[in-house]
């Protein structure tokens, strides 16, 4: 039977991020998780996380849409995705 919950150290993983990442997520409420026990450890649902990424995928799909790739973007090279 597979999990429910994952801890911070397990969505770090399947997101090839940082738990220090994942944390950050969690403690500005973009990525809602729970917190569990007398010493407060986080887990995230499994259901949530997958929510989670296909918004991001949505939310990723209209920055691409709202920020078209030109010829001049091209040439200048990367862009921070907060631009």
């Amino acid at each position: 039977m597979a999990p429910r919950f994952y801890t911070l150290s397990d969505v770090a993983t399947l997101l090839s991020s940082t738990e220090a990442q994942v944390y950050a997520l969690v403690r500005t409420g973009d990525l809602p998780a729970i917190k569990i026990g007398g010493r407060g450890q986080w887990r995230i649902e499994i259901t949530v996380l997958d929510q989670w990424i296909a918004d991001q995928y949505a939310a990723t799909k209209t920055y691409v849409e709202e920020h078209p790739v030109t010829d001049a973007s091209r040439k200048a090279g990367p862009r921070k995705l907060d631009d």
